[in-house]
């Protein structure tokens, strides 16, 4: 047996907790506030209050650690990864600009290089070697990585290797180590040049973001005296050792969703579920299928860039505890309640850290029912890590000594709109955050939680209730019934999807007659019931407060494990080590009796199709084994998958022409770890 230590860093909490392995038996878990601008920070105190919970416990046990991450994920989204050149070999660059695909290829630094082979595997022109060395040299200095990608370098990848080969040697002869170097044919087996080349420049950028986080953490483990292998989290959900993902960090892309759906399964145990993860910023859906998370085969989008990564097909809304709830006050809606997208602090939380907001609360529920920044307040988090203007400057001195009333920031200038749009923009960069009303205000005025100060949750509740002509109590039951009903709206939304149809509620108006009728009462003579095929499972601080209603109104079964609100944490670390390779084999135009199977390092041809099958399994069995292993897997299983692609010669005559066999390999095993001995496992 092991003692495994996971870690999540969520959008809101960073979760960890200790399970003892292989059995899974959980024995503390704890939280922390996330801490955006440096995740080092939130690991620390959540792994400080997991420690105290643990009493009795010695970290050096540990002998194993994993970390499920939204570093990658931000990082894109934010548009906050490191300085890459791109080497494009074989590429036509008129063909690109004729289809305005410039945009997609991420850096600015792009170099269209000689090079590349056509869909047989066949070299089109010899790789410029002397071209790719100067545009390396010229830019040693000047990027954190480099990116390869070669026209059809799925099909032979010779020209990519090579160009990593001389990078390496000139960035070793004049730095004296080698920079990180991305080649496409490693993140994917599938065509599409652009989006491949999308994906490697992405990758190539997050590998120094990744890096940095890894030595971190890694700082974290020894002041805590653990010393065990670091693995972290795919967004397939499957692990892989640090000194791997540092390599592809693009493969870590929805890391945290993936965990989540891993340790519902492992908490319920069962393979056939909905999972909804609901936390403080964002509620993520996603099925579990046969115990492994459904995946997105057109590959994951995150931000505006589509990659060819295949990770978990998560469905995502702005809807969660700390989410903004305010009255929408235009024309066309009338005045409504809403809730989210946008998070904030909740007052609760603000007040109890900052006990002068809870009087100048009770000053505000006095406030004409008009006064829209009643029960707003705006926080300084972190000081700005750029210039800032004028206007911004003033904001930060007014917060230099702690939260202040929006009311009061707005009043700092003759010209409210401006420092608004100021706010917003330090907002943007994450130097502000504001507090207002949020659905765990409500639990609290509900006595459904009690965790902050109750009274400026009460204060704020209060504002809102005069405002829309409701009483607290009631306000606050509506701020939960619509948070269960937008969750039980997103299942629906993600079921439907899942079978291939987009809800577009607002665009189609008798599918939102129908939704509303099978979530709601109404006064229609027509009754709609809506049923999801498996049990929801749901995880998260907030799960039990929302989903029971959330699950009556679809009329399915609820559950909601013991230590629901660190499943992410537990996902990390009961995942498995998976590899997957796909080698294809194409008939050879000249001759259709030949073939040509597709391999890592480079093609092979053969006289009959049955022999490259068995060439494929030779090389690839103990390719996948060793890479496996390189991940971090011990005891390892590789397995193959055939796929024939035949089309009929004539319809009726029954003869078939063969087009295509995919051949799918599959390398799973255990991570390594550190085991202890029997005294510690007993004590």
């Amino acid at each position: 047996m092991t003692l495994a230590l996971g870690i999540d860093t969520g959008g809101t909490y960073t979760a960890a907790v200790l399970v003892r392995l292989p059995h899974g038996q959980i024995l503390a878990g704890a939280k922390a506030q996330t801490t955006h601008h440096d995740l080092a920070i939130g690991i620390r105190h959540a792994l400080t209050a997991l420690f105290h919970k643990a009493k009795g416990i010695d970290p050096g046990q540990i002998g194993q650690v994993s970390l499920s991450t939204t570093l990658a994920t931000n990082a894109i989204v934010e548009g906050r990864t490191g300085k890459i050149c791109l080497l494009l070999l074989g590429y036509d660059p008129e063909l690109i600009d004729r289809f305005d695909l410039r945009a997609e290829l991420v850096s600015d630094d792009v170099v269209f290089l000689a090079g590349g082979h056509n869909g047989l595997g066949d070299e089109v022109m010899p790789l410029d070697e002397d071209g790719l060395v100067k545009a390396v040299r010229r830019r040693l200095h000047e990027v954190d990585a480099f990116a390869v990608s070669s026209y059809f370098s799925i099909r032979n990848p010779e020209h990519e290797l090579r160009a990593r080969a001389l990078i390496e040697e000139v960035s070793r002869q004049e730095l004296g180590a080698p920079l990180p170097v991305t080649c496409g044919h490693e993140l994917t087996s599938r065509l599409n040049a652009i989006r491949r080349a999308t994906t490697t420049a992405l990758n190539a950028g997050l590998i120094p973001l990744l890096t940095e986080l890894v030595d971190n953490v890694r700082v974290v483990m020894a002041e805590h005296d653990i010393h065990a292998p670091l693995m972290v989290v795919k967004g397939d959900g499957s692990l892989v050792r640090a000194a791997w993902a540092m390599q592809r960090p693009i493969e870590t892309i929805l890391s945290g969703p993936a965990a989540s759906v891993v340790g519902a399964g492992h908490l319920v145990g069962r393979k056939d579920v909905w999972v909804v993860d609901m936390g403080g910023t964002t509620t993520d859906i996603a099925g579990l299928n046969d115990g492994r998370p459904r995946l997105n085969a057109a590959g994951a989008q995150v931000g505006r860039w589509r990659t060819m990564v295949e990770a978990v097909d998560v469905y995502t809304t702005g809807l969660g505890g700390d989410s903004e709830v305010y009255l929408d006050t235009s024309a066309a809606r009338g005045q409504r309640l809403q809730i989210g997208p946008r998070r904030v602090i909740p007052l609760c939380m603000l007040a109890q850290e900052h006990p002068d907001v809870l009087a100048e609360l009770e000053e505000q529920s006095a406030y004409p029912d008009d006064y829209r920044a009643a029960g707003r307040f705006v926080v300084l988090v972190r000081e700005p890590r750029s210039r800032v203007s004028d206007t911004e400057q003033l904001i930060l001195d007014a917060l230099a000594a702690g939260p202040r009333p929006l009311d009061d920031l707005l009043a700092l200038r003759h010209l409210p709109h401006l420092v608004r749009s100021r706010l917003m923009a330090l907002r943007r960069r994450r130097v502000v955050v504001e507090s207002a009303f949020t659905p765990t205000d409500a639990l609290h005025v509900l006595g459904r939680l009690n965790l902050w100060d109750a009274r400026a949750a009460w204060l704020g509740a209060a504002i809102l209730a005069r405002r829309l002509g409701v009483g607290v109590q009631e306000l606050c039951e509506q701020v939960v019934e619509g948070v269960s009903a937008r969750v039980a709206q997103a299942l629906v939304g993600k079921a439907l999807l899942d079978e291939g149809v987009v809800a577009q509620w607002e665009r189609e108006p008798t599918a939102q007659a129908l939704l509303e009728r099978g979530l709601h009462e109404t006064d229609s003579g027509l009754r709609c019931a809506l049923m999801l095929d498996r049990p929801i499972v749901g995880i998260g601080a907030p799960a039990q407060a929302y989903l029971p209603r959330t699950a009556t109104l679809l009329h399915s079964d609820l559950l909601v494990p013991d230590h629901a609100e660190v499943a992410n944490a537990i996902g990390a670390v009961v995942g498995s080590v998976v590899q997957q390779r796909v080698v294809e084999i194409h008939p050879l135009e000249a001759d259709h009796a030949a073939c040509r199977v597709h391999l890592p390092d480079g093609v092979a041809d053969f006289s009959r199709l049955e022999a490259a099958v068995r060439h494929a399994e030779r090389v690839m069995c103990p390719y996948l084994e060793d890479l496996a292993r390189q991940a971090g897997a011990e005891q390892v299983e590789v397995k193959m998958k055939r796929e024939d692609l035949m089309a009929p010669v004539q319809e009726g005559w029954g003869d078939e022409l063969w087009l295509e066999t995919r051949l799918i390999f599959t390398a799973v095993g255990r991570p390594g770890w550190r085991a202890e001995s029997e005294e510690e496992a007993v004590g």
